[in-house]
């Protein structure tokens, strides 16, 4: 055992990595259908603290490993939170989130009031049950010690398992309603025209009366096929291609002009052809389609942009993004300079610039590191919440001064994981030793007041959510996603629910509860 202990504080690069691996290796162990995930790497790091407490690397790398997840998040959702902030609905599921938040943190303060709790430990607990690591790094620099480490590792089983037992017990109690999509991706239909009112009349006049999700991409005449263009006036028997998210959708589009007649333009392809590329150089990336001008000698149209496992309608403000996969309708001859144009490289969805990174996250330091005069309190600094706060103002712009801002999906999720793997990793191994003394000394009441924190976080979301709001059960599981912020809670939602509104929920909820919650931990020692 001595030789262990040696070997691992003379080599903590080692511990570091051999934590890691340990820690996602059990964290895919699932026990009726729960997983910690990257949660348990917290636990493995805590147990080679103790057994070699000189391992622990310093600070400073956990730090940076919490600022890559900080700003890759902020990126991928800048977008979504400000749209958040600004809608009537986006608004009111903030208000019910940030309800769960502030009297979880009441209740935390309690108990350093009756039950004589430290507030670090207060802290930590709030911190673990909301399975916040940017608010445990808040709370740990406001402090100046690790302490908040301790109640966090206690919390942070609840924090997972508790909101998933949560919803458990309400889906199956209420057996809500799911609103179940009637189709994955893009689908298509050829179509005759066959309507007398609309002959004659321009392709815009005609996709005006049209549902929005319902284009028309090409166009059959006299044995040729052709892109659609707006201004393209219509004649008895064009056979049209339309696109729509759902197959109801053509259903619809077909009662409205004709008659289905599949396989007219799809086998025909001399002269328009199916081309998907990617987009990877940078004429493309950062724009929007009404932006590009393509190359093609003869017509072409844009008629589906693929993002990660998404289908995304082809509409003129849509920005395009590193790793987008595009599909168009060309004339063959046309294919090369059209690849040439998107840079068609599929290293493009693991690649981003290093100077916008670079920049971002400097300006977010800066940010960070301004003192805010609160009255009454003192001067605050943001921390590392301004490295979010700039990511997300970055994310929602997408492009400015010459630089693109978004990170491709893929790469954003191994900063992210990465990131975050290296600060649980760093913070536990630090923390190891003060963890197993509170524990020995307080046996279950640490268990126990974790268990009530989360309680109080998620219960209040559920009430206001379902009965007072009157809130769809998805959309109310999105906050609670949201909220608590674990991926693994989206993980067992997105198992229940057949929809993308948990997955947009959390994308509004998760960065500003994230940084309430940093603000608590950052206001509440000040005022203790």
């Amino acid at each position: 055992m001595d030789f262990i202990n040696t070997s691992l504080e003379q080599q903590p690069l080692m511990a570091l990595f051999l934590t890691i691996a340990i820690g996602y290796l059990l964290g895919e162990v699932s026990v009726g259908g729960l997983s910690l995930g990257v949660g348990m790497v917290l636990f493995v790091a805590l147990g080679m603290g103790c057994l070699a407490p000189k391992a622990a690397p310093p600070a400073m790398l956990g730090n940076f490993g919490l600022a890559l997840f900080l700003y890759a998040v902020g990126i991928q959702y800048g977008k979504q939170f400000f749209i958040g902030v600004t809608s009537a609905s986006g608004l009111k599921d903030n208000l019910v989130a940030l309800t769960g938040v502030m009297i979880s943190g009441a209740v935390a303060l309690l108990f350093v009031r009756f039950l004589n709790l430290k507030t670090a430990y207060a802290l930590g607990l709030f911190t673990g049950s909301g399975t916040s690591t940017p608010a445990l790094q808040a709370a740990i620099a406001a402090l100046g010690n690790d302490d908040p480490a301790v109640g966090y590792s206690v919390a942070y089983p609840f924090g997972v398992a508790g909101p998933i037992l949560f919803l458990f017990l309400a889906f199956t109690l209420l057996k809500p309603k799911i609103d179940v999509p009637a189709g994955a991706g893009m689908e298509l239909l050829e179509l005759a025209l066959k309507r007398p009112e609309y002959f004659g009349k321009r392709l815009s006049e005609v996709t005006a009366v049209l549902p929005p999700e319902v284009r028309i991409v090409a166009l059959r005449r006299e044995q040729q096929n052709q892109p659609a263009s707006p201004e393209l006036v219509l004649r008895e028997g064009d056979v049209l291609l339309g696109v729509a998210p759902s197959r109801a959708m053509l259903d619809r589009l077909e009662k409205t002009l004709g008659e289905a007649v599949p396989g007219s333009m799809t086998v025909d392809r001399r002269h328009l052809d199916y081309l998907r590329v990617f987009a990877s150089r940078a004429n493309v990336v950062g724009r929007t389609l009404g932006e590009l001008v393509l190359p093609a000698d003869k017509a072409s149209i844009v008629v589906q942009v693929r993002r990660g496992d998404t289908d995304l309608l082809p509409e003129t403000e849509l920005v395009l993004e590193h790793g987008d996969r595009v599909g168009l309708l060309a004339h063959r001859a046309d294919f090369p300079a059209l690849r040439a144009y998107f840079g068609d490289s599929i290293k493009a969805a693991a690649e981003f610039s290093y100077i916008s990174i670079g920049v971002g996250m400097a300006l977010g330091f800066i940010v960070g590191a301004i003192k805010i005069p609160l009255p009454g309190i003192g001067r605050v600094s943001m921390g590392l919440s301004g490295v979010l706060i700039v990511a997300l103002i970055l994310g929602s712009r997408r492009r400015s001064a010459g630089l693109s801002w978004v990170i491709p999906l893929p790469a954003s999720i191994v900063l992210r994981n990465l990131g975050l793997t290296v600060f649980l990793a760093q913070v536990g191994m630090a923390s190891g030793p003060k963890f197993a003394a509170t524990v020995l000394d307080t046996g279950l009441l640490m268990l126990s007041l974790g268990a009530i924190v989360l309680a109080a976080m998620v219960l209040p979301i559920l009430l206001l959510g379902l009965f007072v709001f009157r809130m769809p059960f998805d959309r109310v599981m999105g906050i609670i996603a949201g909220t608590c912020g674990n991926p693994a809670i989206l993980a067992y939602i997105n198992r229940l629910v057949p929809n993308e509104k948990p997955d947009l929920g959390y994308a509004t909820i998760f960065p500003g509860m994230t940084i309430v919650k940093i603000l608590f931990v950052s206001i509440v020692p000040a005022l203790m």
